[in-house]
């Protein structure tokens, strides 16, 4: 089977035995954008693929319920940054990698804030995206490099204001597919990589550092303070609310 992984820092614990593990070499094995992940799998390219939760609705996707990326409160690498209060927002330059960070964020401009931004999709250079817009989204690693802290613009962390907002965690991707290509999936190899991934985090962050120029501080405290990998019930009934939010936008 053909499995499609998103090329992100916080998926290496979910993928690490695929990689490194006894699991190496049970699924034929590669790395996309969190958009084209999910184009592979809707184009037949990819059996599974860990897919933005906005297209798993979009897409008519199963999952599975077990593992995925999440936060309960802030998540550090989804970042809405802008030059104007955010009520002001009228333009938004967005991560054109990004499906289920555009969809959380047109959710809690409307719902929060009152406003309904034009979105443009641009690379993911901040400035850039800033010269000609009035917020910008940037997500992932990208996120990742910035210092919230040391910007001169407004920074709205969107893990933290769906928590706010909803009092639930945020799952971001799952494990999707079809249901028949899930079927035939051997699914407890996929709770084995995670695990044989999250007890070699030293392993994790020191490739990090050569691979994506991230301090091994920043890493670990990414890993194991901001990023949830296991579902429970909380996490995927706060997925039943944004799958909701999604349906109602245009």
């Amino acid at each position: 089977m053909r499995v499609s992984a998103v090329s992100y820092l916080n998926t290496w614990p979910l993928v690490w035995g695929f990689l490194h593990g006894e699991q190496r070499g049970l699924y034929d094995f590669r790395f996309d954008l969190p958009a084209v992940c999910a184009q592979a799998v809707a184009e037949g390219d990819a059996d599974i693929g860990l897919v933005p939760c906005a297209e798993v609705e979009r897409l008519g996707l199963d999952f599975l319920p077990d593992l995925g990326i999440a936060c309960e409160g802030p998540v550090r690498s989804i970042l809405l940054v802008s030059k104007k209060p955010f009520r002001e927002i009228q333009t938004l330059a967005a991560d054109s990698s990004s499906r289920t960070s555009v969809a959380l964020t047109r959710i809690l401009l409307r719902e929060r804030y009152g406003c309904l931004p034009r979105i443009s999709r641009q690379a993911p250079a901040l400035e850039e995206m800033l010269a000609d817009s009035d917020a910008a989204l940037i997500i992932g690693d990208p996120a990742l490099h910035l210092d919230p802290a040391t910007l001169p613009y407004e920074v709205l962390d969107l893990g933290a204001e769906w928590t706010g907002f909803t009092g639930l965690p945020m799952v971001f991707a799952v494990w999707a597919g079809r249901a028949e290509n899930l079927a035939r999936a051997d699914r407890g190899a996929f709770l084995a990589s995670y695990r044989y991934g999250v007890t070699r985090l030293d392993e994790i962050v020191r490739q990090a550092e050569v691979e994506r120029a991230f301090p091994q501080a920043v890493s670990r405290e990414y890993l194991t303070r901001y990023i949830q990998f296991e579902l429970t019930p909380r996490h995927l009934e706060g997925l039943r609310l944004f799958r909701g939010f999604v349906r109602s936008l245009d």
